[in-house]
């Protein structure tokens, strides 16, 4: 390795910084370079592939965690008293015992930050170690195949025939990989010399800009479409070759990974104002303290012997005796700010997120996953939420979608058997319909002949469609079947029909991926085609270290033979048929093995073709978006069977049988903005350019050609069908097609090329050239898809809403589907008052506003409507809320939306789902949570207190940014009810009980300055008053946190409102009357054993040890009238606690002589246990002293506190103090 001076090191470090911070980048390939050395690198600036997610290194790893430990404002405030002790004129205790306390607290943190960085080591070993991992570094070639795991960001160069598939764990892409090379080419690696220009690195997951810059300075753009992020699973591909662009910490994937997020939750704000009270309190204890000291010297009449002066003979005056005793009294009462409450507040979160995350009702056994828990520190904030926003779209329903109705050319199709099949089976047909099942299923196009038993076949075939995924199972409708038939016949395979163009556009435009529903999914090793990034050093391949060109081949798929009939005879003796009422084709019900795969109706013949394509009956379509599954299983029901779909072409079976290869021009990705998705084909017959377009109605109504008198009302009862079908809560989409002359094409595709190959307004360019050819579209029809609610929605939201929650629903769908689910799910009852929002112009929202809001607070001014409200219900689409969330009108409408017992938005973007809960969270100043299922509902996830994401069919965006992360919104009731109930009321409790309890201590030693001239002197010795919160009463509280039960989970599912009134468990009076109840109990446990040794000769220790016995028995009683739910866990800690002190305390009475010197507590506790006194001073003490906490806690006294829960609480509540605690 050649000798580089300190300089040049120096310099070629800014030009790596420079290089990195540049907006674009220039990469090369790194195969010219093998084998020189680093230095002479020219991508030698950009990081290898080797990630460190540690927070600490081994030797800085104390100054470190020191530093950040130290951040925390508590433990400032004890090393400071802990170095103020070492001042000899203020000190309290013996110096290096006042540093015990906080170094323990210290040490115990410092372990459990090394814990958990020594556990992320440890993964970035193995993934740092793991062949593939090493090797994929900036500007390699690297060769991929199925199954193949991305650890870097690769733009793909070259592909097999077959479509590339990735799955992400970030979020779910369905993607066709654009490659820059043709397929059936050679590629050499070591001939590529052109120069991959790219952004620098960013967290946009959906955004990337690229292009590739030939010699011949042409240049080929790439988006996101062409980049594997890593994460991703790379699947349905033969192999592919890919040019690493990012790597390390710069991919993607890992600048969004910010690790656990961290929330101030409601309560630790609340704990914070409580801990300054203590330090008031303290402040106020040590001034009366120095004041005591103060008059007391000053009363003496002389100077006592035990008052010795400094090595001069100077004695202080009592002025600065006292300003001195201050500080003494803060060292010696420190302990009345609990220096352990922070550690034990993170340790029963960990106990509580365990016990969360391992409940078997939070687990779904479909996706087999469990609730995630990624903001450890806000469990508590679950037990305060009052407003809960929802997406609904895969979080309210199913987001598996069933194609249920049709329109084509102003003509519906009802799918009557579909809607029957999708009714829920009743209990009896479930109980007693138990007969096999063939495989086979049969269907009939005449609904007045259907055969009793193949109903009953296909109600079982239905119900297993139901448990296993998305229902594929489309019943043809008779009529459209037999239009079909004679669209086939009449125009031959020569000419169009807008019938045939409907379906072939169900087919075509869509980014479903094709698969073999058998293929095998194997893990394979990975060929790499030269070295690492870090050391440019090449790795030799078995075959010498030569690398040799890849010939990439077509794939073809060993032909299966088909042995139905052609659709089109059958078809035509079945239409002769149905005039006499005797329709009734027999059509082969095929069930497929993957995906979203179930079953569905094969109405195609086999035909020559099959050779060079998959068979109809083993395909596998693994869709990005359930709708567009649906809709191209709808497509094979009818005979329009999408077979295989590359980057340029897609192939579609007719009902004749015959394959259509359509060359794929362009596609017109879907985005927010313009609610549609396109796809440019060339016809293989005609040879004509086609648009085939399908988006939401109003995105697609305004851009239809100019209408003539058919078209006209073709148009207007399509939009009627649209209504109709909102109004039964299905999903609308509408279906267009264009026909692109050649010279419009040519013009357009290089405005297309150029926005494609751009940097700066990428985005912006991409969509103007998307909007320029999305016009004058011809409307060939409608489809309604079902999207039905998810198990058990309507009894979450009626019990989230008897809980005292407000449910607001935020969804992008019309209003007329919005209303309907909104009914379905009881979110709407029907004896609400409706008030519907919809305005066009500003000052007609002012007006309704007004007038709503007028009667609603006339309302609740008659007298005669005491304690009564009404059951308001808002619906408001999204023009309307952007007025009603302006400033002069936002004030008014949280007013009337505060009024409202739920709220539905419908027709609103992403943008406007964050909003709401902002202004909501701010205005009302209520804990809010959000939860939703897609990218969409981030930021609405991202602006609530509590942000929870659905893992469903949308992918994992949503996940990622939650702080809880569940698999159904039926566990919505149990993670708030129970779990939050439980987090909320264990750490308040616990909280409210450590403030007592260092109160109760530390007021022993202040009660006490009051008989020493405020001298600061301790009656309890050193060494036991650090054990006692170190040791003897610390585990039981934690246990206390972590385990505690006041209700059962049964009763807080069956009686909701328990909820509400657990939320009052920390308040202001709360704390206060816990801090006035720990000076009682002081008082009563001093000046018991006060009054019993009066004028008795006993020595100090003699003294304070019944004191430290009796507040030992005292504080663990406390906690045990505390406690609801006693277990095995209980008993244990607390007489293990009891036990602890009792050996601890003898051990270090017999054997520490001169542990305290000048003190000697040697043998006191013996002495002590010898003598019936303590015994009976240790019961009265603790008896008298408990009588007041243990009368407030009686069961009447629980009664009286859940009373403003109403009838039922207070049921509850008798049941319970009647059964004893649950």
């Amino acid at each position: 390795m050649t000798w580089r001076s300190p300089l040049a090191l120096m310099r070629d470090a800014l030009r790596g910084q420079r290089a990195r911070e540049k907006d674009l980048r220039n990469l090369v390939s790194n195969l010219p370079y093998e084998g020189l050395e680093k230095a002479k690198q020219p991508n030698r600036h950009f990081p290898s592939n080797a990630i460190k997610t540690t927070k600490y290194t081994l030797l800085l790893f104390i100054p470190m965690n020191l530093f950040e430990q130290f951040h925390r404002l508590a433990n400032i405030y004890f090393v400071g008293l802990a170095i103020l002790n070492f001042i000899p004129v203020v000190n309290a205790f013996q110096p290096e015992v006042a540093l015990i306390p906080i170094c323990v607290i210290l040490s115990l943190t410092a372990l459990k930050d090394a814990w958990e960085d020594f556990r992320r080591y440890q993964s970035d070993r193995k993934l740092n170690n793991t062949p593939y991992k090493k090797k994929e570094s900036t500007c390699w070639f690297t060769y991929l195949q199925c199954i193949y795991f991305l650890s870097a960001e690769i733009i793909v160069i070259l592909e097999a025939q077959v479509k590339l598939h990735l799955e992400s764990f970030h979020f779910y892409r369905n993607d066709l990989m654009s490659p820059f090379i043709s397929q059936n080419s050679e590629f050499e690696p070591e001939s590529f010399s052109g120069i991959v220009v790219c952004e620098k690195p960013n967290n946009n997951l959906n955004h990337f800009k690229c292009y590739v810059e030939k010699p011949d300075k042409e240049r080929a753009g790439a988006g996101i479409e062409s980049l594997l992020l890593r994460g991703c699973t790379v699947r349905n591909t033969d192999h592919a070759v890919g040019f690493v662009v990012y790597a390390g910490h710069e991919t993607k994937s890992m600048l969004n990974n910010n690790g656990p997020r961290y929330k101030r939750s409601k309560l630790e704000r609340k704990l914070n104002i409580d801990v300054i009270f203590c330090v008031i309190l303290l402040f106020t204890m040590c001034l009366v303290g120095a004041l005591g000291h103060f008059l007391w010297l000053q009363a003496l009449p002389g100077i006592p012997p035990y008052l010795v002066p400094d090595s001069s003979g100077h004695l202080d005056s009592p002025s600065l005796s006292g300003f001195y005793m201050f500080f003494t009294l803060i060292i010696l009462l420190q302990i009345l700010i609990p220096i352990s409450l922070y550690v034990s507040i993170e340790l029963v979160k960990i106990g509580q997120i365990f016990f969360v995350t391992n409940d078997t009702d939070l687990f779904d056994e479909e996706t087999d996953s469990r609730i995630q828990c990624k903001a450890l520190n806000i469990t508590e904030d679950l037990g305060q939420i009052e407003y809960v926003f929802s997406d609904k779209t895969g979080t309210l329903t199913e987001n598996k979608m069933v194609f249920r109705r049709c329109s084509i050319m102003g003509t519906e199709y009802p799918h009557k058997e579909n809607a029957v099949l999708g009714e829920p089976e009743s209990e009896e047909e479930v109980i007693f319909d138990q007969r096999p099942q063939s495989l086979q299923t049969g269907w009939s196009l005449d609904a007045e002949d259907t055969n009793p038993r193949d109903t009953t076949q296909r109600r079982g075939s239905r119900h297993r469609s139901k448990v296993t995924g998305i229902e594929t199972e489309v019943i043809p409708d008779k009529k459209l079947l037999q239009q079909i038939s004679r669209a086939e016949s009449s125009s031959g395979s020569r000419k169009t029909d807008p019938y045939l163009d409907f379906f072939l556009a169900l087919a075509i435009c869509n980014t479903v991926v094709v698969s073999m529903a058998t293929a095998q999914r194997r893990r394979v090793s990975v060929l790499l085609w030269m070295g690492s990034g870090d050391g440019g050093h090449s790795q030799e391949r078995k075959d010498g270290g030569k690398i040799c060109p890849i010939k990439i081949s077509s794939i073809l798929v060993s032909p299966r033979s088909c042995h139905s009939t052609n659709l089109l005879e059958r078809l035509s003796s079945l239409v002769k048929n149905s005039e006499e009422d005797h329709f009734h084709p027999s059509v082969k019900m095929e069930r497929n093995g993957g995906g979203y795969g179930l079953q569905t109706c094969s109405l195609h013949a086999a035909s020559q073709s099959d050779k060079a394509v998959a068979p109809s009956d083993n395909l596998r379509y693994e869709a990005e978006s359930p709708d567009e599954a649906a809709l191209v299983y709808a497509a094979k029901a009818y005979g329009f069977i999408l077979l295989a779909r590359t980057p340029d072409s897609v192939t579609v079976r007719l009902p004749s049988g015959e394959d259509l290869v359509f060359k794929v021009l362009d596609t017109l990705t879907f985005d927010s903005n313009r609610k549609r998705m396109s796809v440019l084909v060339q016809h293989p017959i005609t040879k004509e350019y086609v648009l085939y377009t399908k988006g939401a109605d109003y995105a697609i109504m305004e851009l239809l050609e100019a209408l003539s008198g058919k078209q006209k009302n073709t148009a207007a009862d399509t939009q009627h069908h649209l209504d109709c079908y909102a109004k039964e809560g299905l999903r609308t989409l509408c279906v267009t097609k264009k026909v692109v002359s050649a010279k419009v094409y040519e013009s357009w595709s290089v405005d297309r090329q150029r926005a494609l190959a751009a940097i700066d307004n990428k985005e912006e360019l991409i969509m103007d050239t998307a909007v320029q050819l999305e016009t004058n579209l011809s409307l060939l029809g409608a489809t309604g898809i079902e999207d039905r609610l998810q198990e058990n929605v309507p009894d979450t939201i009626m019990a989230l809403r008897e809980a005292g929650i407000q449910v607001w629903v935020l969804t992008g769908d019309k209003p007329e589907t919005a209303v309907n689910i909104g009914y379905a799910c009881r979110l709407l009852e029907e004896e609400d008052l409706v008030i519907n929002m919809t305005v066009v112009f500003q000052i007609t929202c002012t007006s309704i506003l007004d007038c709503t809001l007028e009667e609603v607070r006339r309302y609740g001014e008659d007298p005669r409507n005491v304690d009564t409200c009404p059951d308001i219900a808002l619906v408001i689409d999204g023009r309307t809320l952007t007025m009603a969330l302006s400033p002069d009108l936002q004030e008014r409408f949280v007013d009337l939306a505060k009024r409202c017992r739920s709220v539905l938005c419908c027709r609103v973007t992403p943008l406007q789902k964050s909003r709401v809960v902002k202004v909501i969270r701010e205005k009302l100043k209520v804990m809010t949570l959000a939860v939703g299922d897609g990218a969409n509902d981030v930021n609405m996830i991202q602006a609530a207190d509590i942000g929870i994401g659905i893992s469903g069919q949308e992918g994992m965006q949503a996940v990622m940014a939650s702080d809880f992360a569940i698999s159904r919104f039926r566990h919505l009731k149990k993670l708030l009810l129970v779990h939050g109930h439980w987090c909320y009321t264990r750490l308040a409790n616990m909280i409210i009980y450590f403030f007592y309890k260092n109160v109760a201590y530390v007021n022993l030693l202040f009660w006490y300055q009051f008989f020493c001239g405020f001298s600061g002197t301790a009656m309890i010795d050193y060494w036991l008053m650090i054990f006692f919160n170190l040791f003897f009463t610390s585990a039981p509280p934690i246990m206390f946190g972590i385990m505690d039960k006041d209700v059962s989970a049964e009763v807080l599912l069956g009686v909701p409102e328990l909820y509400r009134t657990g939320q009052g468990e920390y308040k202001f009076s709360t704390f206060w009357v816990s801090i006035l109840d720990a000076f009682y109990q002081s008082l009563v446990c001093f000046f018991i054993p006060y009054l019993a040794y009066q004028d008795s000769d006993i020595d100090i220790f003699t003294f304070g040890t019944p004191l430290n016995t009796i507040s030992l028995f005292t504080i663990l009683l406390h906690l045990s009238i505390e406690i609801k739910a006693w277990t095995v866990v209980h008993w244990v800690i607390m007489l293990g606690s009891v036990a602890l002190y009792f050996v601890v305390t003898l051990a270090y009475s017999a054997i520490c002589v001169t542990c305290n010197p000048p003190s000697n507590p040697y043998w006191i506790l013996q002495s002590q246990m010898a003598d019936p006194m303590f015994y009976l001073i240790c019961l009265i003490s603790t008896v008298v002293a408990l009588l007041p906490r243990y009368h407030q806690r009686s069961p009447p006294g629980v009664c009286q506190a859940l009373h403003p829960a109403g009838g039922r609480a207070l049921m509850c509540c008798h049941r319970v103090s009647l059964l004893g605690p649950l």
